[in-house]
């Protein structure tokens, strides 16, 4: 079976996973199932829970963990609502490489590429609300939000602009064709960021991981590990944040004389003081690894 597909932080990922002797590890990001063979192959006493909104993404995982079928179950969704359907199972781990898997960027007709003929970017497609939507209906206010939040776009206002004036755009190809004739060149391709803008409105991506941490700590969780790799800052700074509040013992608020909660709220500990990051030989072998970040905490 050709396996198209290099995981992001695979030996790290395996390491945070490796004190782990036996209940279920769910994979929310499934993907080509790369971390999710290591993970089996790593123990043979664990179980895992193989979650992904894409159809394509759990037949090809179906197949590629074949040998493994005994101890693996697959289920279609949200990684938001994946506790919820699992919440009786020993759950010792969670997993989480959170954005846009390699089977979604690099087929063309799914929307994502800047050479795509066509304007989707969902992750999920039996949703209605796609890329089209965005670019061709919205607003320019809106627009400029969706860039300048989601993008985190400098010109904001100058590419929501040539938006409104140059649509309806049928492909992706066609916007980035007009950012990389009108905009500013820099490092990266001009449409890198306000594409990476549209699909985090399409998606829902940071309200679908905010709602993942909120089921975690719903779950009161114990002797778990939370293992999560984000790809930008934004995705990053929301991990941090709810790790950080995670580990806060007293929870009074700030203008409190003194704590009056009792001082033992904190559900457990940060594993890693600084992400890890890919090495350069890693991000000489797969570059898409370049901006992942990985960082992990144990539930107590």
């Amino acid at each position: 079976m050709q396996i198209p597909h290099v995981p992001v932080l695979y030996n790290e990922v395996l390491e945070a996973f490796s004190n782990i002797k036996e209940g279920y590890i769910i994979d929310c990001t499934t993907g080509f199932g790369g971390h999710s063979n290591g993970l089996l192959e790593q123990n043979e006493n664990i179980k895992l829970i193989c979650n992904d909104q894409d159809d394509e993404a759990l037949a090809f995982c179906a197949k590629r963990l074949e040998a493994f079928s005994s101890r693996v179950t697959f289920n279609k969704g949200n990684f938001e609502h994946v506790l919820d359907n699992f919440k009786d199972f020993d759950i010792r781990g969670v997993l989480a490489d959170i954005g846009v898997s390699s089977l979604q960027l690099d087929k063309l007709e799914r929307g994502f590429g800047f050479e795509s003929e066509t304007l989707d970017m969902r992750m999920n497609q039996n949703q209605s609300l796609d890329a089209s939507v965005v670019v061709n209906t919205y607003p320019q206010s809106e627009l400029e939000r969706v860039f300048k939040e989601y993008g985190e776009v400098r010109e904001y206002k100058k590419v929501a602009s040539l938006i409104v004036n140059n649509r309806p755009f049928t492909s992706a190809k066609e916007i980035a064709q007009l950012l990389l004739k009108k905009m500013s060149k820099g490092k990266i391709h001009p449409a890198t960021l306000p594409f990476q803008g549209i699909r985090i409105e399409v998606n829902d991506e940071l309200g679908v991981l905010k709602r993942l941490f909120d089921s975690l700590e719903k779950a009161k969780l114990k002797n778990c590990i939370v293992a999560i790799i984000s790809f930008h800052s934004l995705e990053d700074r929301i991990v941090k944040n709810y790790f950080k509040k995670w580990t806060k013992s007293c929870i009074c608020p700030p203008e409190a004389f003194r704590c009056e909660c009792g001082n033992n709220h904190a559900l457990g500990k940060i594993l890693t003081k600084k992400p890890i990051i890919p090495n350069k030989e890693e991000i000489k072998r797969n570059p898409r690894s370049r901006s992942s970040k990985l960082r992990i905490f144990k539930f107590d």
